[in-house]
């Protein structure tokens, strides 16, 4: 299928024709150049190809926006995999609406062993966070090549991204828009470091925005990569409870951390545990019993963290800040020491890395109580 790449990507490019609709043209016509190449006439009369359909594909407007996606990827080194590709991800292939075309940028460790999504609110508060941390920590013990998915989104996204990464486990991030760009910007670093120990990953071209539709969307890549789909934190809507349910509609397992009745970001993951659609865990335990994993051969020592980091001027500068404060956000930080936001998120990142820092609910930065400098 590597000749018709450039058709497949055209075809996943044409409004109102999604990957269901797209197979059923390449089952009827052989493969995805003929769709490109059949006259109007007999494209309407294929089952679900409309007029307007059978015209779009005709014009040649998208055979030119995939020739140009393929440059592209070409100069950014983004991989393009169709699902008829042997290094698809095989948990996404068996979902019936899994994407045509990804777009891929790291490593593509979409075919590991194990794979865990963590999903959440994203406001999310210190319990959450330390829920993450300990599962993590737990995991990267007993199955150090077990891989995290999650959506690069504030809260509950970035931290399993980032404890993910602290815990020297491979991660995935998937996008709700091309990989021409990071959103929300301020996770643009965090992004660097995915593509170093894991990929970017989405199914919409570079020339795609980012959009509400879109992230609701990219939700089923979350659950469809995954063995299971973890909520940490949710309110009673939200982007979290949608992947939930869409994993449900897989057949895949949820699992939701409980919570107190009166926390409302409680309020979602309770209420998937009381409807029966996610499993009560509170420990990696729980996950191994009801994913029947066997820990066997597999736990590691953990790793010894340098005593000592070597800090820049400016980063020195920050961690004075902190600490003569008891919190400070990122944006009262680039106002103190005089330097650009793309600069504070940088150190604080290493920072965080480094547990020199700890972040709290609402972006707000303090001294870490485990280290001093």
């Amino acid at each position: 299928m590597e000749n018709q790449l450039k058709y497949l990507i055209a075809l996943s490019m044409i409004p109102s024709i999604g990957s269901l609709t797209a197979r059923k043209l390449i089952s009827y016509l052989g493969n995805a150049e003929a769709v490109f190449r059949e006259k109007k006439l007999v494209l309407q009369k294929i089952p679900g190809i409309g007029q307007f359909l059978s015209e779009r594909a005709n014009t040649g407007f998208d055979l030119e926006r995939a020739e140009r996606e393929i440059e592209y990827c070409k100069s950014r080194e983004i991989r393009i995999i169709s699902s008829y590709d042997k290094d698809y991800p095989v948990r996404l292939r068996s979902c019936h609406d899994s994407p045509l075309i990804l777009y891929l940028k790291g490593e593509n460790v979409c075919n590991a062993d194990k794979i865990l999504s963590i999903v959440g609110t994203r406001r999310a508060t210190h319990e959450g966070i330390q829920n993450i941390n300990s599962l993590l920590a737990d995991i990267a013990l007993h199955y150090p090549s077990l891989v995290v998915i999650s959506g690069l989104a504030y809260g509950i996204d970035y931290h399993a991204h980032f404890s993910a990464l602290k815990n020297t486990l491979k991660t995935v991030a998937v996008l709700g828009h091309g990989l021409h760009t990071i959103y929300p910007a301020e996770n643009k670093n965090l992004a660097f470091k995915i593509i170093e120990n894991g990929c970017l990953i989405s199914d919409f071209a570079s020339d795609m925005n980012p959009e509400r539709n879109n992230f609701i969307k990219r939700n089923r890549i979350i659950a469809g990569l995954s063995d299971a789909t973890i909520v940490v934190e949710s309110g009673p809507k939200g982007g979290a409870l949608i992947t939930a349910d869409i994993a449900n509609s897989y057949n895949r397992d949820v699992f939701a951390f409980p919570g107190r009745v009166s926390d409302e970001y409680s309020t979602g993951c309770n209420r998937l545990i009381k409807q029966n659609k996610a499993a009560m865990i509170e420990s990696l335990e729980d996950i191994e019993y009801l994913l029947n994993w066997d820990r066997g051969i597999h736990s590691v020592s953990p790793k010894q963290k340098l005593l000592f980091v070597s800090l820049s001027e400016d980063e020195e500068r920050l961690i004075k800040a902190l600490q003569e404060e008891e919190s400070l956000s990122r944006d009262s930080l680039a106002l103190i020491l005089g330097l650009p936001i793309s600069k504070i998120s940088a150190m604080l990142l290493k920072l965080e890395f480094e547990s020199i820092i700890s972040v709290l609910p609402g972006n707000h930065y303090k001294m870490s109580n485990s280290r001093t400098v």
